[in-house]
């Protein structure tokens, strides 16, 4: 805002004093950020309950006599407006300050902190509780106001909203077709090929639940809809945006059938082969600069979970090192790390009936696993992992890497392939100059995968092997993971079943010189559950007397 703009709004809330939705504070540099937060919770709260679209903090202003009478608190910009962050890090869901403003008056400095309300069925918590005002006092957010607020969604799916005046013929042929063919896969073992070709179109959309009760809904157009049928759709646009910048700059925008334009999206991006390391290092490791199943994971959950009435399109920027993403609205379910491990299933969906039929398609799980398989499969590319910034609280941004931001790093994740992937979410923070907890970085320390003083840790260059022993690495190496399977294979295919025992004295001499006896049964272990998994082998015998098969 400018000075004057600023001036005006001070000047109204002086005279309008305090409310629910206005606090004033003298406030000195030691103002606590706790205490913030729990004026930030109330005020959100209250202003969603009052119908504001703001509400306000104000520093440097005398509670008692309202007069402006200076503040120095966080005198210095930048750390000023680092409380965004500090915010949104402990509030639920993760939004913040819709800005920080800082006015110089005759009187002395004032700072406005202007405080968005609360999303509509979403109460804003405060590092677990949620907070309210009574007058001018602050305190939890009474019951009855949290089921006020909760109640405001209540049944409201906008992505299940049938849409009147939309017809089959403005659904695309081959987009319908593409759906039918994805569905006869995913539930073959519930009908008979010949049965899905025979339904009817209209059948075929409800058994899919991408209509309700053969109407065609705004998740039936979105995933589905004719490029010329996408008016129908309120509000719009709903559009997908691909932009590239740097040397090169281009863009190209996307309408639906989501269904099939993802891919036409990912198309246009640039995915050259990569040599990962240089030739001068150990190991020369030739790699897609991004894996189209990432992408597509990536894009689709925009997709899911953008909040289509704030208006926005869905936008992936290609950068020469990145791909960067991001969709309209809040990221309402915990945060991206907590589905790290893929061990934490979702609550609940911005678009309950648009995410179902996208499960239904294939484009998503509805359990949590697509974060998961996103850094799993970063990881087992030996790429960083993917960043999420939340840091405006009405879009999720998400940057995918497509270079290499540190060699060592991922240097040690071609010679430790069963790290864990919380380790190697740590190291990948280390790498990117991120603080990690001290537990972490103990276990790292131990493991000898840091080296350095905190904070200024970073990831170790000579992990589990001295410098001059890059014959026997390059030796224990040069049977990849994807080479000893297919001897597993082959092993099987001629004599099968096979034993544990059989298996171990066939393949433990050809895994290298440099693994210990040890590392080598764990290794083999690792290649016989990714067969299993895949649905390439089986065992019939038990996990103490195994009998490996190959699948028939």
């Amino acid at each position: 805002m400018e000075p004057a703009a600023l001036q005006q709004v001070l000047d109204h809330l002086i005279t309008h004093w305090e409310s629910e939705t206005v606090e004033f504070k003298e406030a000195s540099n030691d103002y606590g950020t706790d205490r913030i937060g729990r004026y930030f919770s109330a005020l959100a709260n209250e202003a969603n309950l009052e119908g504001a679209e703001s509400a306000w903090l104000v520093f440097g202003v005398n509670d008692k006599t309202r007069a402006v009478v200076g503040t120095d608190y966080r005198e210095d910009s930048e750390r000023l407006q680092s409380l965004k962050q500090q915010v949104a890090q402990d509030s639920e869901p993760r939004i913040s300050f819709r800005g920080i403003h800082e006015l110089t008056t005759p009187l002395g400095r004032v700072v406005l902190f202007e405080i968005p309300a609360s999303p509509q069925g979403l109460p804003i918590s405060w590092k677990g509780h949620y907070y309210g005002r009574d007058g001018e006092s602050l305190g939890p957010l009474s019951l009855d106001k949290i089921d006020l607020i909760r109640n405001q969604t209540q049944g409201a799916d906008w992505s299940a909203q049938v849409l009147e005046n939309a017809t089959l013929a403005d659904l695309d042929p081959a987009a319908i077709k593409r759906a039918r063919d994805t569905f006869t896969l995913r539930h073959a073992n519930r009908f008979a090929p010949e049965e899905v070709a025979a339904w009817p179109d209209a059948r075929f959309l409800d058994k899919a639940k991408l209509t309700a009760s053969g109407k065609i809904t705004t998740s039936t157009m979105l995933l589905l809809g004719r490029e010329e049928s996408a008016h129908l759709l309120t509000p719009h646009p709903a559009q997908i945006t691909w932009k590239l910048v740097g040397p090169e700059q281009a863009y190209q925008h996307f309408s639906p059938p989501f269904l099939l334009n993802t891919t036409r999206l990912y198309q246009k991006i640039r995915n050259i082969q990569l040599r990962i390391l240089p030739e001068d290092e150990l190991l020369a490791i030739d790699v897609a600069k991004y894996d189209q199943k990432i992408v597509l994971e990536a894009l689709h959950n925009c997709i899911a979970h953008q909040d289509y009435l704030r208006y926005g399109r869905v936008v992936v920027t290609e950068h020469p090192d990145r791909l960067v993403f991001e969709n309209e609205g809040s990221f309402i379910d915990g945060s991206p790390e907590d589905f790290l491990t893929g061990e934490k299933t979702p609550r609940r969906y911005r678009n309950p009936f648009l995410a179902q039929a996208m499960v239904e398609l294939g484009m998503i799980d509805s359990m949590g696993y697509g974060i998961h398989q996103m850094y799993r499969g970063q990881a087992a590319r030996y790429f960083p992992l993917p960043d999420y910034d939340l840091s405006d609280e009405n879009t999720v941004c998400l940057t995918l890497h497509g270079a290499i931001v540190d060699p060592a790093y991922t240097r040690l994740l071609i010679q430790k392939t069963d790290l864990d992937l919380l380790d190697v979410f740590a190291l990948d923070r280390i790498q990117k100059h991120l603080r990690i907890d001290d537990v972490m970085a103990k276990h790292l320390r131990k493991g000898g995968l840091i080296e350095g003083r905190k904070p200024n840790f970073h990831v170790s260059s000579t992990v589990a092997m001295a410098a001059n022993a890059k014959a026997d690495y390059i030796r224990t190496r040069a049977l990849d993971d994807e080479y000893s399977k297919k001897l597993i294979l082959d092993y099987l295919a001629r004599f099968q079943p096979a034993t544990r025992q059989e298996i171990d004295s066939f393949l433990l001499e050809k895994l290298g010189d440099v693994l210990e006896v040890e590392q080598k049964a764990n290794k083999i272990s690792n290649l016989l559950t990714n067969l299993r998994r895949a649905g390439k082998i089986v065992n019939k015998g038990s996990r103490k007397s195994s009998s490996w098969k190959i699948t028939e």
